[in-house]
């Protein structure tokens, strides 16, 4: 099969981007635990595969949890869907990557919005165990909009081993200990 018409992820075009994991917010989200855990491993990956990183932060809900790795400084915003924020925008168009992998909270508001209105340019990811809302219906919801919507629906491990694209190489034996990691994901 012709790899270029493949609708697998290429990781020299993908970026990661982790919506609003933040302090205040986390402790009411429905599986909270495990979609922090889901997002550490989606971000140890992305460090080894040299997969670029944004992160966000919506004005007055506090940091970003302190426990994720390695990353960068966050964009602050007030808008839900990050495209709405100029400087987020400019991040993600500079860094040419066509395909968006989606992590973060809330599943029905911030990260639905983003993911459905980077269909119009690029080809969004949500992370659906890597994602949630306050309530697991909204969370549920958001997903299915999405899915509704054409953004692809993926899972921690479907995003990493994708990412991978094979077996056997050292940056398989360097992020095999991450998905064996404890956790859900």
């Amino acid at each position: 099969m012709d790899r270029k018409k493949s609708r697998l992820m290429k990781r020299e075009d993908v970026l990661l981007l982790v919506i609003d994991m933040q302090s205040r917010l986390l402790p009411a989200i429905q599986g909270g635990d495990s979609v922090l855990e889901n997002t550490r491993k989606l971000i140890r990956t992305a460090n080894i595969l040299d997969v670029p990183l944004l992160v966000t932060e919506q004005k007055k809900l506090g940091n970003t949890v302190e426990d994720l790795p390695d990353l960068p400084d966050p964009i602050v915003k007030r808008s839900f869907d990050c495209f709405r924020n100029e400087t987020f925008a400019k991040a993600v168009q500079s860094l040419g990557k066509r395909t968006i992998l989606l992590t973060g909270i809330e599943t029905h508001i911030c990260v639905a919005q983003t993911a459905i209105t980077a269909l119009e340019d690029y080809k969004p990811q949500v992370v659906a165990d890597a994602t949630s809302s306050r309530s697991r219906r909204d969370a549920d919801l958001g997903i299915e909009r999405c899915r509704d919507a054409g953004v692809t629906i993926t899972s921690t491990e479907m995003a990493i081993y994708e990412l991978l694209g094979e077996a056997g190489t050292d940056e398989f034996k360097q992020i095999l200990p991450i998905v064996k990691a404890s956790g859900d994901g």
